[in-house]
């Protein structure tokens, strides 16, 4: 890996840690873990630096954060750590196989006694299915599928770590509507604002930066940088 590939890594991890350390809403549920702005800006290095380093950015973030918070290494904080690391792969990725990701959450969460009897919950997951199928260019709709697809590996390890029951799957469907859309324009707004700010830093300092995706970037003529 090169020196600057290896640099904005970094920039983006930071940039990462940063954000958790910013509380956004509290887990229904888990009143001790809370969603952070980090749902925000996780899947963007996906987009901007590769999927693959999109997904070692968000693991760097989630271990700093660990090691920096102190907090123990118990069931729900080892289910966090991957969630985020499916979003970051399908906001990047083209292969259509990150499809089978929400497919199979779906086909487990029916498979486990209470999520059959709240099958309609996991309804939710076509959405990431559609989204790369027939609107992979449409920035928003990339960004409710990366969110879904984090949705559905977090809802699925949950309910086979804790047995959540089908009343509060129930009880959870419109308050994810709100939440996902939500992270989504938070998704769509953080990839143009990093973009754009990278696009300028780059123009103004002419850094040669490694292969950059800023096509989401305000500036005119910005597609992909090197």
């Amino acid at each position: 890996m090169e020196k600057k590939t290896i640099y904005f890594l970094l920039l983006f991890s930071v940039l990462g840690l940063l954000a958790y350390q910013l509380r956004f809403s509290t887990i229904l549920g888990v009143p001790s873990q809370s969603f952070t702005f980090f749902q925000f800006v996780g899947p963007v290095g996906g987009q901007i630096l590769s999927p693959v380093l999109g997904v070692i950015s968000v693991a760097l973030v989630e271990a700093g954060n660990f090691l920096l918070g102190g907090q123990p290494l118990d069931l729900t904080a080892l289910i966090r750590l991957f969630p985020m690391m499916f979003a970051a792969f399908y906001f990047g990725t083209k292969r259509k196989e990150i499809a089978a990701v929400p497919i199979a959450a779906m086909l487990l969460f029916w498979m486990h006694p209470q999520g059959a009897q709240a099958w309609y919950y996991a309804l939710y997951w076509l959405i990431p299915v559609a989204a790369f199928m027939f609107f992979k260019d449409n920035l928003l709709a990339r960004s409710l599928g990366a969110t879904f697809t984090a949705h559905c590996v977090g809802s699925v390890a949950f309910l086979y770590a804790f047995n959540i029951p089908a009343a509060t799957w129930t009880m959870l469907i419109p308050i994810v509507a709100l939440e996902r859309f939500s992270f989504a324009l938070g998704i769509a707004a953080s990839c143009v604002a990093i973009s754009t700010a990278l696009d300028y830093a780059l123009q103004k300092t002419r850094f040669k930066a490694p292969k950059l995706d800023l096509r989401y970037s305000l500036l005119k003529g910005a597609a992909t940088r090197a």
